[in-house]
């Protein structure tokens, strides 16, 4: 009987896992287990969590200059969302976008990038993020590792449980270089969309190398591809983001958020 119900239960959570597998943007398979209703409720417990332990940049330079990046991306990439921007008064060299249209930049990133079109390299880097359901995909092999069959045999009704991993999942715990890899290639794209200088993200990571040099990483950079990795991919994919960016120049996007 014992034989059974493990063989029962093993097929139940294969077929599940099957039926659950999505696709990225660029073709890579995904395991999604929860809703993007759970999802942005736990990307709204993740982010009010944030702006009560962190000090919140409210009406200075460094917040409206950061509100007018995040708009410039947000308005283009995904303009059917409602995007909450909130600037932290922080030394981390970090920044983060969750499920629901929530966007955080905390100050410390703001000195390292030297312009416009280098915060918006980031930016959109963490929007990428959320709109490859990378924060869905890390949720779900959360739940598949920690809680079983379970969760997984009802993955949408565990809502209260789900959301309660908020700030833990999304906020803490690293993604895959994988995901990172690809956050890079969407955030080239999409910043050339908006009208940002694409030829500025590898001159960003050029800066938050010399950041950490002789130090522990910055968060933002600590389960991320090499440095120098990451700068030559960006570099090698510019000729294909080119003619993107000139052509939104051409049609008008002319982001102007001046770094205070």
């Amino acid at each position: 009987m014992r034989t059974r119900i493990i063989a029962f239960l093993a097929a139940f959570i294969g077929s599940t896992l099957i039926a659950a597998c999505a696709t990225s943007p660029t073709g890579r398979t995904q395991l999604i287990l929860v809703s993007s209703e759970e999802m942005q409720k736990m990307g709204a417990q993740a982010f009010a969590q944030m702006k009560e332990e962190t000090p919140v940049a409210r009406n200075t330079p460094a917040a409206r200059y950061v509100e007018c990046v995040s708009r410039a991306l947000t308005q283009v990439i995904a303009p059917e969302q409602s995007w909450e921007v909130r600037t932290f008064e922080s030394d981390a060299i970090n920044a983060f976008a969750l499920p629901g249209g929530k966007i955080g930049v905390y100050t410390g990133l703001i000195e390292v990038a030297d312009d416009q079109h280098q915060l918006a390299a980031v930016v959109g880097h963490e929007i990428a993020h959320v709109l490859a359901n990378h924060s869905a995909a890390r949720v779900s092999n959360q739940l598949a590792a920690q809680l079983g069959a379970s969760v997984l045999s009802s993955a949408t009704g565990v809502s209260p449980q789900v959301i309660g991993m908020g700030a833990q999942v999304l906020l803490l715990m690293p993604y895959g270089r994988g995901d990172e890899s690809e956050a890079d290639v969407l955030g080239l794209r999409y910043m050339a969309e908006a009208g940002f200088d694409p030829s500025a993200a590898p001159a960003l990571w050029v800066n938050m190398a010399r950041a950490k040099k002789g130090n522990a990483p910055p968060e933002f950079l600590s389960t991320h591809p090499s440095d120098q990795s990451r700068i030559d991919n960006l570099r090698s994919r510019l000729d294909e983001v080119m003619p993107i960016y000139r052509q939104a120049r051409a049609a008008g996007r002319t982001p102007n958020c001046r770094k205070p």
